[in-house]
């Protein structure tokens, strides 16, 4: 029997998605972002409050990068999101992450995340989600195993909204766009 528990988005995994941005001195800010996703194959879609210093920079700067928090930096993942850029200036470097330039967007990419999307500002919708054109994908050769991403090698986290937890992602339990071809074809020999 199922229980209702309310009405809540409760849609597992959520990605931690670590949005960063310049300020308008030139610093890096960075952001721990837990309501986003991927609108289709080019773009993302980021719920942003207005007042989030990361908002008023993208709205300024046209353009931001989303890595993907990893087990690895959890702490620093959840830092810059208890911590806002709007009360402590410095966040960024108290953080002890590292940024270099992207080639392609006027945004940083922080160095200890392994994949990072880089994009520009597509339009934010009337009810204040961040819609990004997705302008390119790095992953680091460390997590690269044949031309692949190697989940033995990435370990992304995710956002436990119910337990306010993270976890790292596990095992591989199957097969997409194969195991369900048993029953694929026992349908078709009825």
């Amino acid at each position: 029997m199922k229980q209702s528990v309310g009405k809540k988005p409760l849609i597992y995994p959520m990605p931690v998605l670590m949005i960063a941005t310049y300020n308008d001195d030139g610093t890096v800010d960075l952001m721990n972002a837990a309501w986003g996703s991927v609108a289709d194959y080019e773009k993302i879609a980021i719920s942003l409050a207005e007042e989030h210093l990361t908002y008023k920079n993208i709205l300024r700067n046209k353009a931001f990068t989303v890595a993907i928090g990893i087990k690895e930096y959890v702490k620093e993942c959840d830092y810059v999101g208890i911590v806002s850029g709007n009360q402590i200036k410095d966040k960024f470097e108290k953080s002890g992450l590292h940024a270099s330039k992207s080639n392609v967007v006027n945004a940083p990419i922080i160095d200890e995340f392994p994949l990072v999307i880089e994009c520009t500002l597509s339009r934010v919708t009337e009810e204040g989600l961040v819609i990004g054109d997705i302008v390119d994908t790095k992953v680091d050769d460390s997590i690269i195993k044949d031309g692949k991403i190697d989940l033995s090698k990435f370990h992304p986290i995710t956002y436990d909204t119910t337990n306010h937890t993270y976890v790292s992602l596990g095992e591989v339990i199957g097969k997409a766009f194969h195991d369900g071809l048993s029953i694929k074809n026992k349908c078709k020999r009825k």
